[in-house]
C-alpha cells in the first residue's frame, strides 16, 4: 500500500487526483505511457461511466483528454452528449444548462466547421427556450458552415420559427431560406396565409405560376395555383396592395380556356368585394359578350343573377326599414335591371353558341324567333347571317336563310324587297346545286302564290337556262351547275302543265331528257301528261325514251307501265309490235324482275297469240326467273299445259321442275306429281317418284313426306312395296346418319394428326402410331365410298354382334328363304299371267282425245 502511495504522489497535480481509486490505476498508468493515444483515454472514460462515477470525474477526465486533444471532434461529441445526458431532468432555467451552452462554445471555438455539433448546439438552444438566443445560433451557424451543409440547420431553423408567434421574423427568415432553396416557396405561402400575410403570399404564389413547371413541389399542376392564386385574391381584395388583380385575372383568362367561366367570376367577385358594385356589372356583361361555351356562360349568368337578386334583396330589406322615397326608386331601377337580365337570356345564350360557330344556320334562326316583335331586329340579324355563313362550313343550309329572309318580307307586305332578296340570294354561294335549286323553286312559288305565273315560268326558264362559255367567272360554282337539277327540272315542268300549253310542256320535258336530268318518275308524268291530252303515240315515245336513258333495275317501272299501256291501247291489233317490245324487254332484264315481264307476255299470247307461243314463254320464264320465283312458274306452267293438252304433256315439265328446283321445292313437286299419278291410276309411276324424292328427304326431318308415302302404299301397294319402302327410309336414314359420322370422325382424326405433328419426336413413331389408329377405326366404323355421286356402304371387317343391333319397329320379319322362294316363283308365273286392263281418264288426253273422237265420227 505504501508502493502505490509512493506512485500516485509522484503523477503532476495530484492534488487534483486525490479521488482516483485504486480501480482507476492502471487506467492513469496507461494514459501516462500514451498520453496521446485517445484509445487509452476512451477506454478510461467507459471505466468511469461502467463503474458508476460521479460526473465531475467523468467531466475531469474528459477536460484532462480535451486539454490534449482539442480538436478531436469524437471525444468533444460524446463529451457534450455526456454533460446532455446528465442534465436532461433538470429545468432548462438551471445553470447547468448554462454550462452546457458555454462548453458547447468552447468546443466551437475550435469545431465551427462541424455542422453536427452546431446542430445539436441549436437543439439545446431550442430546450433552453431563449429565441433571442437561439436565433442568433442559429445565424452564426449559417455563417460559420458551408452552403452545402445549410440544408441540415434550415429544417431545424425554420421549424423552430414557425412553432412561434413571431411573424416578421419568420418572414424576413423565410425569404433567406427562399434563396436558398426555391422549392420551399410553397410550404411559405401556406405560413403567410396561416398569418393572414395575404398581400405577401399572393406575391409568392405569382412568382410560384410564372415559373413553367408542369408540376408543383406539392404536386399541384399550374392550373391548381392559378386557381388558387385567382381564388384569393378575389376574395381578399382589401388585403391586396401590390397586384394588379384585373391583369391577372385577364391573363388567366387568355391562358386558361377551359376555366374562363370560373376566372370571369373570381374577377367580378374581387370587384364586389370591393364595393365597386357598377365595375362587377361590367365585369359579368364583358364575360357573357365572351365566352364561347354553354358551361362558361351557365357559370357567369348565375353568378350575375344571383349578385342582382342579392342586390335587390338588401335593397327591399333598406326600404322597408327607412322608407325613403329615393331608395324606392332605386329599387323599381334594380327590379327593371334584374328583369331585363331575365329576359335576355336567351338572346345571351344563342350569342354564345354563334361566337362557338358562327356558321351555324339554326342558331341564326333561333336568333330571328328571339326579336320576333322586333322587324329591324330581325332584318339586321339576317343581314348579318349571311354575310357570317360560309357555305363550305355551314351546319344546316344557307338556303333556308335566304328564304327565311325573302319570307319576312313578304309577310310584311313588301313583296319589292322579297325579290330582290330573292335576285341577290341567286348570286350568292351554296353548299351545293340543290341549296340554289330551292331558292330559285322559292322564289317562282312566290310569284305564283301572289298570281304571277308568267313571272314564275320566266324564273323557272332563266334558272333552268344552259350557260354559255363564259358566262360565269368560275363554271365550277352553283350557279353554272343549277340547269342540271332535276328539282328544279321538275317543278318547272309542273308549272308548264298547269299554265302553259301542251307544245311548251313538251319542249320542257325533252330538253329534260336531252340533258340527261330526268328521272323514271319525270318519264311516266310526261308519258301521262300526253295520254291526258290524248296523245298516245307520243306518250309511246315518252316511254321509249326513257328506256333509252336508264338501265335496269331504274328501267323496271318504265317498262311495266309502257307494256301494260301498249296491251290496253292495242290489244291484238298490233301483235307483232308488241312481240318486239316484250322481246327488247327480256333482252337485259335480270331474273329478278323478269317474273312480272313473262306473266304479262304469256297473258297476251293467251287472249290475243297462240297457245303453243303461250306456253313457250312459260317454258322459258320457268328458267329464265329468279330462283325464288321458280317454284310459282312451274306451277303456272303445269296448270296451263294441263288445261291445253292434257295431264301426259304434263310429265316433262314435272320431270324438269323436280330436277331445277331447289330440295324443298323439288321435294314438294315430286308429292303432286305423285298425287297427280296416283290420280290417273299410274301406282308404280308415283311410286318411282316417291322413291326418288326419298334421296332428299331426311326421314327425321321430312316427317310429312314420309307419312305421305306410307299412307300411299297402305291405300295402293302390298307387302313386298312397304318392306321396299322401308328398305329405302333405313338406306336413306342411315346415309344421313353415316355423313355425319364421317364428318365428326374426320375431324378428330385431324386434330390428332395436327397434335401428333406439333409434338416432338420421331417421325416415324408418330406415323406408326397414327397408322395404328386408322386401323382401329377401321375396324370398327363403316367404310363409305364414293361413286358416281352415289353413296355405297360396305359392312366393316368386324363381326356384328346381334345384341348391339338396332331393332326396328315398323320392320316386317320374313325369312330370307321365302323370299328366295317368292322371287323364284313370280319369275315362273309372269310367263303365264293374265294381264287385266283399265279405262284411262279422258282428262289425260284432254282436247286430243275430243279431236280424235270427232275425227272418227
Amino acid at each position: 500500500m505504501d508502493e502505490v502511495t509512493a506512485k500516485l504522489e509522484k503523477i503532476p497535480n495530484f492534488e487534483t487526483l486525490k479521488g482516483i481509486s485504486a480501480e482507476d490505476i492502471p487506467f492513469e498508468e496507461d494514459i501516462l505511457r500514451n498520453p496521446t493515444s485517445v484509445n487509452c483515454w476512451q477506454r478510461y472514460i467507459d471505466h468511469k461511466k461502467t463503474s458508476k462515477s460521479p460526473a465531475k470525474q467523468v467531466f475531469l477526465i474528459y477536460e484532462r483528454a480535451l486539454a490534449i486533444f482539442e480538436r478531436s471532434y469524437k471525444l468533444w461529441y460524446h463529451y457534450l452528449k455526456y454533460r446532455e445526458s446528465t442534465i436532461l431532468n433538470q429545468c432548462p432555467t438551471e445553470k447547468a444548462w448554462t454550462a452546457l451552452a458555454d462548453t458547447y462554445e468552447r468546443c466551437l471555438m475550435r469545431l465551427h466547421k462541424m455542422p453536427r455539433i452546431w446542430q445539436c448546439y441549436c437543439e439545446i438552444m431550442i430546450k433552453r427556450g431563449l429565441i433571442t438566443e437561439t436565433r442568433r445560433v442559429f445565424d452564426r451557424s449559417l455563417r460559420s458552415l458551408p452552403v452545402t451543409q445549410h440544408k441540415r440547420i434550415w429544417d431545424l431553423y425554420i421549424d423552430f420559427l414557425t412553432k412561434h408567434d413571431l411573424p416578421d421574423t419568420t418572414i424576413r427568415v423565410y425569404r433567406r431560406y427562399l434563396k436558398f432553396n426555391q422549392r420551399a416557396r410553397e410550404d411559405y405561402i401556406e405560413y403567410l396565409i396561416s398569418r393572414d400575410q395575404i398581400d405577401e403570399a399572393a406575391k409568392e404564389l405569382t412568382i410560384l405560376v410564372d415559373k413553367d413547371q408542369a408540376v408543383s413541389e406539392k404536386g399541384k399542376t399550374a392550373h391548381q395555383l392559378w386557381t388558387q392564386l385567382c381564388d384569393l385574391i378575389s376574395k381578399n381584395p382589401v388585403k391586396i396592395f401590390s397586384l394588379n388583380v384585373d391583369a391577372i385575372i385577364r391573363q388567366g383568362i387568355h391562358r386558361y380556356t377551359d376555366q374562363v367561366g370560373f376566372l370571369w367570376c373570381s374577377l367580378a367577385d374581387y370587384y364586389i368585394r370591393s364595393a365597386e358594385f357598377e365595375r362587377a356589372r361590367d365585369i359579368y356583361e364583358e364575360a357573357m359578350a365572351k365566352v364561347s361555351t354553354v358551361r362558361d356562360f351557365a357559370q357567369v349568368y348565375d353568378a350575375y343573377a344571383a349578385f342582382e337578386e342579392r342586390e335587390v334583396s338588401i335593397m327591399m330589406e333598406e326600404v322597408e326599414q327607412s322608407g325613403d322615397p329615393e331608395e324606392e326608386i332605386d329599387l323599381e331601377w334594380m327590379f327593371q335591371r334584374f328583369q331585363n337580365l331575365m329576359e335576355r337570356k336567351n338572346l345571351l345564350m344563342n350569342s354564345v353558341l354563334l361566337r362557338q360557330n358562327p356558321h351555324n344556320v339554326g342558331e341564326w334562326l333561333n336568333r330571328v324567333k328571339i326579336f320576333e316583335n322586333n322587324f329591324e331586329k330581325q332584318v339586321e340579324t339576317f343581314k348579318e347571317a349571311v354575310k357570317s355563313v360560309n357555305p363550305k362550313m355551314q351546319v344546316g343550309k344557307v338556303r333556308d336563310l335566304w328564304i327565311a329572309f325573302a319570307k319576312l318580307y313578304e309577310d310584311k307586305g313588301d313583296v319589292d324587297a322579297a325579290r330582290k332578296t330573292f335576285e341577290t340570294a341567286v348570286l350568292s354561294q351554296f353548299g351545293g346545286v340543290s341549296e340554289l335549286a330551292n331558292v330559285w323553286c322559292a322564289y317562282a312559288e312566290m310569284e305564283m302564290k301572289h298570281n304571277r305565273p308568267k313571272s314564275a315560268l320566266s324564273l323557272l326558264q332563266k334558272a333552268c337556262q344552259v350557260p354559255r362559255q363564259g358566262d360565269y367567272e368560275n363554271m365550277h360554282s352553283v350557279q353554272a351547275r343549277v340547269h342540271r337539277s332535276p328539282i328544279l327540272w321538275a317543278m318547272y315542268a309542273d308549272y308548264e302543265e298547269c299554265c302553259g300549253t301542251v307544245e311548251s310542256c313538251r319542249k320542257v320535258y325533252d330538253k329534260m331528257i336531252d340533258l340527261r336530268v330526268a328521272s323514271p318518275q319525270m318519264i311516266m308524268n310526261y308519258a301521262l301528261f300526253l295520254e291526258e291530252n290524248e296523245h298516245f303515240e307520243l306518250a309511246f315515245q315518252a316511254y321509249e325514251k326513257g328506256i333509252a336513258l336508264f338501265k335496269w333495275p331504274s328501267v323496271f317501272d318504265i317498262w311495266n307501265t309502257y307494256l301494260v299501256k301498249f296491251i290496253k291501247r292495242y290489244g291484238g291489233k298490233k301483235l307483232e309490235r308488241a312481240r318486239d317490245l316484250f322481246e327488247q324487254c327480256l333482252e337485259n332484264c335480270p331474273p329478278k324482275y323478269s317474273k312480272y315481264i313473262f306473266l304479262l307476255y304469256a297473258k297476251l299470247e293467251e287472249e290475243h297469240g297462240l297457245a303453243r307461243h303461250a306456253l313457250s314463254i312459260y317454258n322459258r320464264a320457268a328458267s329464265g326467273v329468279d330462283r325464288s320465283d321458280m317454284h310459282l312458274l312451274y306451277n303456272i306452267y303445269i296448270k296451263k299445259v294441263q288445261e291445253m293438252y292434257g295431264i301426259a304433256q304434263c310429265r316433262p315439265i314435272f320431270e324438269r321442275a323436280i330436277a331445277e328446283l331447289p330440295e324443298d321445292k323439288s321435294r314438294s313437286m315430286s308429292l303432286r306429281y305423285a298425287q297427280l299419278e296416283t290420280t290417273v291410276g299410274e301406282i308404280d309411276r308415283a311410286r318411282a317418284i316417291y322413291a326418288h324424292a326419298a334421296e332428299i328427304s331426311d326421314p327425321k326431318v321430312h316427317v310429312k313426306f314420309w307419312d305421305t308415302w306410307k299412307t300411299f302404299e297402305v291405300a295402293h301397294g302390298n307387302e313386298a312395296t312397304v318392306r321396299d319402302m322401308l328398305r329405302v327410309r333405313r338406306s336413306v336414314e342411315a346415309s344421313y346418319n353415316v355423313n355425319v359420322t364421317l364428318t365428326s370422325v374426320q375431324m378428330r382424326v385431324d386434330a390428332e394428326r395436327k397434335a401428333q405433328e406439333t409434338t416432338s419426336g420421331s417421325s416415324s413413331n408418330a406415323m406408326e402410331q397414327l397408322d395404328q389408329q386408322n386401323s382401329g377405326e377401321n375396324s370398327t366404323i363403316t367404310q363409305v365410298s364414293m361413286n358416281k355421286g352415289n353413296i355405297s356402304f360396305v359392312r366393316g371387317a368386324g363381326k356384328t354382334v346381334q345384341q348391339d343391333t338396332t331393332e326396328n319397329p315398323d320392320e316386317i320379319d320374313l325369312g330370307d328363304d321365302d323370299d328366295d322362294d317368292r322371287e323364284e316363283g313370280e319369275n315362273d308365273e309372269n310367263e303365264d299371267m293374265e294381264i287385266d286392263t283399265k279405262t284411262i281418264p279422258a282428262q289425260i288426253f284432254g282436247s286430243l282425245k275430243k279431236a280424235q273422237e270427232e275425227e272418227e265420227a
